[in-house]
């Protein structure tokens, strides 16, 4: 530990000064008071538990921090203060966030994988564990808990990190909301939401649009979202929770990345495509329109019945996912029999269930609580691809290239126990997936590419936790890890045939130790050493024209230490500062691939510190933030230039009022105060060396809402 430490305090120092000079400012001053408290959670041990007595990383951001000057559109907005999750706004609506779970799911050039996302007990990831964060509706949100380290396997596939969002219950006199948001770059958001209670069904109904002309060209957006939550008691002890939510994006715009050159020359520029003899000036992203235009609709519900301390859940959910994207594939690439073409066309519907029973029982001198159960989950896509050369005016599509229908379905039983007896709590787990891929092949022209085929792995998880004081806690935990190969990586083998179904999972041994203190009810630090070891690692085998096969790699080595330290003081000040070292590497070299090289789209160090006040009245708060991060490589060789690191000052300024039945809030927030010019993410592996996608430089928000409490 003394070792990681050391690293851990030199790659600091490191950090651009500005943030670095904020992280020592916040480090907190230990308050002695009386008795610690801490927050309850569910994501580990799926009954409510106080995080402090998990032996897990788990953190937990609530309504206040979710709220906290933003305008609520991006998971990235207040993910950012979590240590051990790389969370990025690539600036582009069409293609999601850039989510990394101590170095899980980094290689994503779309969406969310190798982190489970799940919206009040409801999977927003899909079977093969490809998710999108997009779905979260955070207007709503009452906390979101965000679970690190080996209990993650208890998830399922992919599950190198769980984020899981809890959305508020309708409660008391109804309210009505109204809430507008503008700032740099035509941004715009409109939020409209009624809740309360009804006799004994609570309620809540939120409505928004964002809009948004975007920091880099051709970035435009427009997304619409609907949510609608109902609560009712079914009988003594017994609840059933009803959501339902829509999103909704017409002709979201890409902008692809861009080479460094570009990026240098001005990081708003797409990439200049040197082959168009007819507009010279004109982008890839002009010439061929890229855009994506996705249609969500889901609903779920969950029901949980008492027995005394015994408890009986069930969920169940289902929904349908239309995409239709446009991608910058020119003719000379489409012309091979195998290629799909430059337009994606899918038609996805999907559902699950997940039944547990969760036991509770004296065992000796301490207390035990097991929870059994298995999820079901299935997804079937009709899929077409057409050439996209003519498709850039009007929505044309071209030539047909593909038509297939595609079907994941898994089933996972899994068990989990704790047993709980004085200073010493023991918990263990086991869990079991097999996941079916199939294909049926409707386009003949290039071959029959029809075929199947299961993944199967059980992962156990293993943990201790000993509460050395009731201010100290210590433990350890190891898991296995599965993680299956995602549909879009099984598209393409590197001969130019069909589907991949050589791929193998890949496996992964996991190991944390940690230590979570409390001073006082003021302060609480937890630190977490943590080491991952993968074989059969997923990697890029070839990418072509737009289309990317993939290879099993070997041995990769994750190691790292995440550290968080929250206090409030006197006079209504509050520091936080959350940092984290993570040294990611190919234990074994592949192909021209060296061992030692850096796995990309990791930063090797990154921080977060704010330093806040607000008046004793609550009406009014402010904060200071930095963020600062190392260099990131984009692609396995290490030979790019790598995206450099970077620090930045945000600052954010609250007010509220009471007036009558009124309550009305605004704020101002300012990001990138110093104007810097940063890569904010990077597209790994991207074959024309275009990675680079630039944050913005200093930009502004202003927002305002006013409540109405009905009596």
């Amino acid at each position: 530990m003394s070792i990681l430490l050391t690293t851990m305090s030199s790659h600091l120092i490191r950090l651009p000064l500005s943030a670095a000079l904020l992280a020592a400012f916040a480090t907190p001053v230990l308050a002695q008071s009386a008795a610690p408290t801490s927050v309850v959670v569910v994501t580990g041990s799926r009954t409510e538990q106080e995080s402090f007595d998990l032996p897990a990383a788990v953190s937990v951001v609530d309504a206040q921090r979710i709220q906290a000057g933003q305008p609520r559109v991006n998971l990235s907005e207040s993910l950012v203060a979590v240590p051990g999750i790389v969370i990025q706004n690539r600036q582009n609506y069409a293609q999601d966030l850039q989510v990394s779970s101590r170095g899980f799911g980094a290689r994503s050039s779309f969406g969310v994988r190798g982190v489970r996302l799940i919206a009040d007990g409801i999977p927003a990831t899909m079977p093969d564990g490809q998710g999108q964060a997009a779905t979260f509706n955070l207007d709503m949100a009452e906390r979101i808990e965000i679970l690190r380290g080996p209990f993650s396997a208890l998830y399922g596939n992919h599950s190198g990190g769980v984020i899981q969002l809890f959305t508020r219950d309708g409660e008391g006199p109804p309210s009505l909301e109204l809430s507008v948001a503008g700032g740099s770059d035509g941004l715009r958001k409109t939020d409209v939401n009624a809740q309360g209670k009804a006799g004994a069904v609570g309620y809540v109904l939120d409505a928004s649009r964002f809009e948004t002309d975007g920091y880099r060209d051709h970035s435009a957006a427009t997304r619409d979202q609907a949510y609608a939550k109902l609560t009712l008691p079914t009988g003594r002890d017994g609840k059933l929770t009803i959501v339902a939510n829509s999103l909704e994006q017409d002709d979201t715009q890409d902008p692809l990345g861009v080479t460094w050159a570009t990026f240098q020359r001005d990081p708003r520029a797409g990439e200049i495509d040197t082959t168009d003899t007819q507009s010279p000036q004109r982008t890839f992203a002009e010439r061929y329109n890229t855009r994506k235009s996705i249609d969500h609709q889901q609903i779920g519900l969950n029901w949980q019945q008492r027995f005394g301390s015994n408890r009986l859940q069930l969920t169940a959910y289902g929904g349908n996912r239309r995409v239709i994207q446009y991608q910058s594939f020119s003719r000379a690439f489409q012309q091979p029999a195998t290629h799909s073409g430059g337009v994606i066309d899918f038609d996805r519907d999907f559902r699950g269930v997940d039944v547990n029973w969760q036991d509770v029982r004296t065992l000796g001198a301490g207390t035990l609580r097991t929870t059994f159960g298995v999820e079901w989950a299935d997804s079937q896509d009709a899929r077409q691809g057409f050439e996209n050369f003519v498709g850039t005016q009007f929505g044309l599509k071209g030539r047909l290239r593909r038509d297939e229908d595609n079907r994941l379905t898994s089933v996972d039983p899994y068990v989990q126990t704790q047993w709980e007896s004085g200073a010493w709590v023991l918990t263990g787990g086991l869990r079991h997936t097999r996941l079916k891929v199939g294909v049926s092949d409707r386009f003949r022209d290039n071959g029959d590419d029809s075929g199947g085929t299961d993944f199967n792995g059980t992962v156990p998880v293993i943990g201790i936790l000993r509460k050395v004081s009731p201010s100290l806690n210590l433990y350890a935990s190891a898991a296995r890890g599965f993680e299956t190969p995602t549909l879009n990586e099984l598209f393409y083998s590197a001969a130019g045939a069909g589907f991949n179904f050589g791929l193998a999972p890949s496996r992964s041994v996991h190991l944390e130790v940690g230590a979570k203190s409390m001073f006082g009810q003021h302060t609480r630090a937890d630190i977490a050493l943590f080491q991952a070891r993968t074989r059969n690692e997923l990697v890029v085998d070839a990418s072509n024209g737009g289309r990317t096969s993939y290879r099993n790699a070997g041995r990769t080595l994750r190691q790292g230490v995440e550290l968080s330290v929250a206090s409030n003081f006197a006079g209504g000040w509050n520091t936080l500062v959350a940092a984290n070292i993570l040294h990611a590497i190919y234990d074994d070299g592949f192909g021209a691939i060296p061992s030692g090289n850096r796995l990309p789209g990791v930063p090797r160090a990154s921080l977060f510190s704010e330093l806040g006040w607000t008046a004793a009245d609550g009406g009014l708060n402010a904060a200071l933030e930095a963020q600062a991060a190392s260099r990131v490589h984009p692609d396995d060789a290490n030979t790019a230039v790598p995206a450099p690191g970077y620090g930045i000052l945000n600052v954010r300024l609250q007010a509220r009022q009471q007036i009558g039945a009124w309550r009305l809030k605004q704020y101002l927030r300012v990001n990138n105060l110093l104007d810097r010019d940063y890569v904010g993410s990077v597209i790994v592996a991207e074959a024309n060396r275009r990675y680079y996608e630039a944050a913005p430089g200093r930009n502004w928000m202003l927002g305002i809402s006013a409540q109405y409490q009905f009596q």
